[in-house]
């Protein structure tokens, strides 16, 4: 009775009727080629607009001015997309890019008009991190480089212009992050000894810095800003609570001040406010959906306007104007990349300006829905379930999709990978597990050193959750995951083979030992405390051998894909090559794809085209799809 009550009341939820006609099967490259148009930025004197677009099938950077029709391209990448950008200044655009997916960014500098483009960090083997790009001043920008030491990063002042550099301070060997203030001098460090993490202050750049609160890694004081009047910093703290909360830290002395904001539904996540009036704006948090508290009616009432003028969306504002009365504007949903618009705050005028993928009909695509359920030692899991179009939600051939990270989560809103799996015909369901950010810190400790355990069985608990509820065929049944996601198939496959009649893997880890070998060396500072975390691979040796699927090949029955990039500073091929070479060592069907020119995941259209192609092939081969 409860399972034909359920079924009928998810039929109407998921607007998946059984009478409603299939969705028009839509091309492969519709999902995954490069969006016509995104990345809007404003410039600062707000007369001009920004944004990527590909040209010669690579992301890169146009100027248009507003209200005029066309827009002057400004760089010619063709080897990779631009990473990202920003303006500095009316004169100057910043951009990063790496070589074929090894994360190691170099920083540029252009001209809007096309003109002097210079390479300003053009290092070998180093990466370029923004530490503060200094809104207020024209030519500088704060950065840091792992130059001297690849392990650290040591912040540098940089003129945007002649790409001259003058180191701010040396890194000792155990800072992980720098911060300033709203003057942009560097008063605040954390460092880390591996596994406890202490705030270091100062007055001003003239002193010393000096430690101010050192605490174990398992809780967090984060700064997020300082206070208008630079004297304190507002911070996300879990100190002595579960959630991550809002409060004002009195950094010179080392304390919380006073709680601004917190919720018993889920960490803290953002904060927005504003530089020109200098106030708090918002912050936001998520449950299923993004949440908002607002500390400012005006801020709010915009918000609620532009809600209002684009129904049936997310209304997230993004760049805007040092006078903060221009701003663009994005919209999306789980079944829209969205769009961008222009919006006026004194005309209340909004122009939209481009669709992201205007080639993807909405109404062919299916709802992303938020479940939960229980795993088998009493957490309550959530996640997010997406049903194909016009099929009965019972009995589907389904690909489960646990996320990477893994202290990262699945968010509600529009993902090609799960569109165009439901486009296919196959059900597809993504969960939170234990350790997902966002949920707490009882939720994310539970993951320590669970690896292939507990955080499996929530990925279990999922499958059976499904197959309880008549949705899932238990016979048709794929795991598909990226990084952490791809270590959570072959785990999978191996631990519960019974689970599983095929599964793909995603520059996934196969062997804990070598994984922690080869992390890229400005992990290394963080190293004993990925060890809590996840294993030494000394003291622990035992278990992380017991979850480290390349040792457990011999139980794995259901045919594999592997992709990997060959360039992957995360997870190194070698952990792709192991796994295969066991496989095939045994006899087992396992396919593998290595791109030469990619890292930690597909950047280039074309090798995107390449994964999903030979993806789809291999699922519906081994999970046979009736009607496609």
């Amino acid at each position: 009775m409860k399972k034909s009550f359920y079924l009928m009341l998810l039929t109407l939820l998921i607007g998946c009727a059984p009478k409603m006609e299939k969705a028009p099967l839509i091309p492969l490259e519709d999902f995954f080629r490069n969006p016509e148009k995104t990345a809007f930025r404003l410039s600062p004197n707000g007369e001009y607009f920004s944004y990527l677009a590909p040209w010669e099938t690579r992301l890169n950077v146009f100027i248009q001015k507003i209200g005029e029709d066309t827009a002057v391209r400004i760089t010619s990448e063709t080897e990779r997309d631009i990473a990202g950008y920003l303006w500095k200044g009316d004169n100057r655009i910043l951009f990063l890019k790496d070589t074929g997916g090894d994360e190691n960014f170099h920083l540029y500098g252009v001209n809007p008009d096309g003109t002097d483009l210079k390479g300003l960090t053009v290092f070998e083997k180093v990466r370029t991190i923004f530490i503060d790009d200094l809104k207020d001043d024209e030519q500088e920008v704060i950065i840091g480089l792992n130059r001297r030491d690849p392990t650290v990063f040591d912040p540098y002042r940089l003129n945007v212009f002649t790409g001259e550099m003058t180191m701010l301070a040396e890194n000792p060997g155990n800072i992980v992050g720098w911060m300033t203030d709203h003057d942009g001098k560097l008063r605040l460090a954390i460092t880390t000894d591996g596994v406890n993490n202490t705030i270091l202050y100062r007055d001003t750049e003239e002193e010393v810095f000096r430690p101010v609160l050192t605490t174990s890694f398992r809780e967090s004081i984060s700064p997020a800003l300082f206070t208008f009047d630079n004297k304190m910093v507002y911070a996300l703290s879990n100190l002595g609570r579960d959630k991550t909360a809002l409060v004002i830290f009195d950094v010179a002395n080392g304390m919380e001040k006073e709680i601004l904001f917190e919720t018993g539904e889920a960490d803290i996540e953002g904060v927005d406010y504003s530089r020109k009036d200098k106030k708090l704006l918002s912050v936001s948090w998520t449950t299923d959906k993004e949440k908002e508290h607002f500390f400012d009616p005006e801020a709010e009432a915009m918000k609620r306007d532009l809600e209002v003028k684009l129904p049936g969306y997310q209304v997230a504002k993004g760049s805007y104007n040092k006078a903060e009365d221009k701003f663009m504007i994005r919209t999306y949903s789980d079944r829209s990349r969205g769009a961008y618009y222009f919006f006026d705050k004194n005309s209340k005028e909004l122009t939209k300006l481009a669709e992201l993928s205007p080639w993807l009909n909405e109404n062919d695509l299916c709802e992303m829905k938020p479940i939960s359920y229980t795993s088998r030692d009493g957490l309550t899991i959530q996640g997010y379930l997406t049903l194909p179009k016009g099929y009965k939600p019972e009995n589907l051939p389904v690909v489960i999709n646990p996320h990477g990270g893994p202290w990262a989560r699945d968010y509600w809103g529009f993902n090609p990978e799960v569109q165009f799996l439901a486009n296919n015909g196959y059900a597809v369901l993504q969960m939170n597990f234990r350790g997902s950010t966002g949920f707490g810190k009882a939720f994310w400790e539970a993951s320590f050193k669970q690896w292939g355990r507990t955080m499996q069985d929530d990925i279990s608990d999922g499958v059976l959750w499904l197959i309880d509820q008549g949705i899932a065929d238990p016979k048709r049944i794929a795991i598909y995951g990226g990084s952490y996601g791809g270590y959570a198939t072959l785990a999978g496959l191996t631990f519960t083979p019974e689970l599983y009649a095929a599964g793909v893997d995603y520059v996934g880890v196969a062997n804990m030992f070598t994984f922690m070998k080869t992390i890229p060396p400005y992990w290394k500072p963080m190293l004993d405390m990925l060890y809590e975390m996840v294993g030494h691979p000394e003291k622990d040796s035992l278990m992380l051998a017991e979850v480290s699927p390349v040792f457990h090949v011999d139980k794995i029955t259901a045919p594999l894909f592997v992709a990997q990039g060959a360039n992957d500073p995360r997870v190194n091929k070698d952990e792709s090559d192991q796994i295969v070479a066991a496989l095939k060592a045994r006899g087992i069907d396992v396919e593998y794809m290595v791109k030469d020119n990619e890292g930690h995941g597909f950047g280039n259209e074309e090798n995107r085209f390449d994964f999903y192609r030979a993806m789809i092939t291999f699922l519906d081969k081994h999970l046979v799809v009736e009607g496609q």
